[in-house]
């Protein structure tokens, strides 16, 4: 199966601005391809083009979408031979820890959405990380108490749970899988022997945080051989990561979790030069994915469905267009700044709930239901009746049998992370946002592949005015976390597969998106292409260099504070109708193909 080679010579020219017509045309039908991607090769030109142009990809039995083409392409491979979205999830994930390291992989974690056909019903699995049992509250402060600087607490070992994407994949697959496990890691150990090229978006980020990679040696002989960092076009092997894979192929998660890479992870966590961290072996043997019931809120004729606690995703969307229910966006439409005052308001008061009350609920008692009654974000909702800005923004009261007695949180959440829409030929379909936080995460390779830094997505204070914060760390805990894997349902049916990367903005950029599919009419590559206006804390945050800028002046003028910002989303989505409509957000490397 030499096919590799082919692949990442066509993906040479890929750009963070979107793929050009010339990349597509680049394609060709009558490419010599061997091995299994042979039938890959005119629906990935069909991709690229309909990208370019910017149109959605139609197929009608099964479609994948996700952050590289790669990756997309080992997913494809995988459904077209009759495995399941679960099947082709595996694929995808592999691929993607290689050729985009910085954003996720086995070191990490996800959430995962699934819709069951069969059934019916919508699943939805935890494979967040865990903080180590020898960790304290006060891991991320110093002797006086005070915070540690972000990037003080992030870089080493200090700041790695346990990862927990392997043991995902291998629950997803035990419960849903289709094809044989060992199979699912062909491409990505046949890439990572072979090689691949290094596209300009990893180049840059490499070379935008080389201090940081080269503080261990491991890392920065990959990212920065003979101190250079690597270059766009570069051929690059990772020989390390084909034998972790191989090791995963041939004993499952085990391989992961015990034995000799479980022993190297420890080793290398513990033994960080200058920031050591606390994950032990005892951490990775307990290691457990864990079912949790799906979080759903109404919005118009749907039902928006994701990922509860530790997620603060489908809560804090569910709130948005929970107070946006109340109001006619469709007539005020994506062009007048009275959408965007709704939205920019909406958002500032569900992350003032989110703030306060939303964190591991295994720990903490988190008022779910109460937070998306629909009674109350009517009442959060009338908050919105004016014309002007809202001057101050408060958590609310909502329904709860305990108390609410919780000290607002100042976790950081730098963007990274990646998203994957899939459905198969028998109409299964799964959303899945996985992550090592911050790119590169803790900058620790281990095996050939990073590991996370989600410990600092805890709240780096444990109290306030001697008030606890919800997302404060504890051992065992998983850290709140604003992944926003989700499926858009109708009637009982799903009608969207959607998720994106971006910190704390995800949430803004899938609220966003729905909107502007549900609401105003636009088709799933329209949706995830336009231009992003998000508020989370007060600030408009404004994508600089697009028509958003715009609504700058209008924002101001009704009492906003405005920044024009790159706003770096990865939107993948997947409408389901009478066939499957594929978007592809243009900021990244990604496509969506089907059949």
């Amino acid at each position: 199966m030499r096919n590799i080679a082919w692949l990442a010579a066509s993906f040479l020219c890929l750009g963070s601005a979107g793929w050009s017509q010339e990349v597509a045309d680049s394609v060709a039908p009558e490419s010599s391809v061997a091995g299994h991607f042979d039938s890959a090769a005119p629906i990935i030109q069909e991709a690229l083009r309909a990208k370019a142009n910017e149109q959605p990809v139609e197929a009608e039995n099964w479609m994948v979408s996700a952050a590289n083409p790669l990756a997309v392409a080992a997913g494809a491979d995988v459904l077209r031979q009759g495995g399941s979205a679960a099947d082709a999830m595996v694929a995808v994930q592999t691929v993607l820890g290689l050729v985009e390291p910085q954003s996720s992989g086995l070191g990490g974690g996800a959430f995962l959405v699934w819709y069951d056909a069969a059934t019916d019903e919508l699943t939805t699995l935890d494979g967040r990380e865990t903080a180590p049992l020898a960790a304290t509250p006060r891991l991320f402060q110093d002797d006086t108490g005070e915070p540690l600087g972000f990037f003080d607490a992030v870089v080493g070992g200090r700041s790695v749970g346990t990862p927990g994407t392997p043991a995902l994949m291998e629950e997803a697959h035990r419960r849903w899988g289709r094809t044989p496990w060992p199979r699912l890691f062909a491409a990505g150990i046949e890439l990572a022997e072979d090689g691949f090229r290094v596209s300009p978006r990893l180049a840059g980020l490499v070379a935008r945080d080389a201090e940081r990679l080269q503080r261990y040696s491991e890392t920065a002989a990959y990212f920065l051989p003979g101190d250079v960092p690597l270059q766009a076009g570069d051929h690059l092997r990772n020989p390390a990561y084909a034998e972790t894979l191989r090791a995963l192929a041939a004993k499952g998660a085990e391989a992961f979790y015990a034995g000799p890479i479980a022993a190297e992870i420890v080793q290398t966590v513990q033994n960080a030069g200058g920031n050591p961290g606390v994950l032990s072996l005892i951490d990775l043997a307990l290691y457990q994915v864990k079912e949790r019931a799906p979080v759903c809120a109404e919005y118009r004729v749907y039902e928006v469905c994701g990922m509860g606690p530790p997620s603060s995703g489908a809560l804090t969307v569910g709130q948005i267009l929970g107070m946006l229910d109340g109001y006619d966006l469709s007539a005020t439409g994506p062009e007048a700044a009275e959408s965007w005052r709704l939205i920019g308001d909406a958002s500032r008061l569900a992350f003032a709930d989110r703030g306060r009350f939303m964190a591991d609920s295994d720990f903490v008692p988190v008022p779910e239901a109460g937070l998306v009654d629909p009674v109350y974000l009517a009442e959060r909702g009338k908050l919105l009746n004016g014309e002007t800005a809202l001057e101050h923004v408060e958590p609310g009261q909502p329904k709860f049998d305990h108390a609410l007695n919780w000290a607002d949180d100042e976790a950081i959440e730098l963007p990274s992370t990646s998203h994957i829409s899939i459905v198969d030929a028998y109409g299964n379909v799964l959303s899945m946002t996985t992550t090592i936080e911050n790119a590169f995460g803790s900058r620790l390779m281990v095996r050939g592949f990073l590991l996370n830094n989600e410990l600092t997505d805890f709240s780096f204070r444990t109290h306030r005015d001697g008030v606890p914060i919800a997302n404060r760390l504890e051992p065992g805990k998983r850290p709140r976390s604003s992944m926003s894997p989700t499926i858009v349902m109708k009637d009982g049916q799903p009608v969207l597969a959607i998720g994106s990367p971006g910190g704390s903005r995800i949430i803004g950029y899938v609220a966003k998106a729905i909107v502007a599919w549900a609401d105003w009419g636009m088709d799933v590559q329209q949706a995830v292409a336009m231009p992003h206006l998000v508020n989370r804390f007060g600030t408009y945050d404004v994508e600089a260099g697009t028509e958003a800028t715009t609504f700058s002046e209008p924002l101001s003028e009704i009492g906003f504070e405005v920044k024009e910002r790159d706003l770096n989303s990865g939107l993948h989505v997947i409408e389901i109708g009478d066939g499957l409509k594929g978007g592809a957000d243009p900021r990244r490397e990604g496509i969506a193909i089907g059949e």
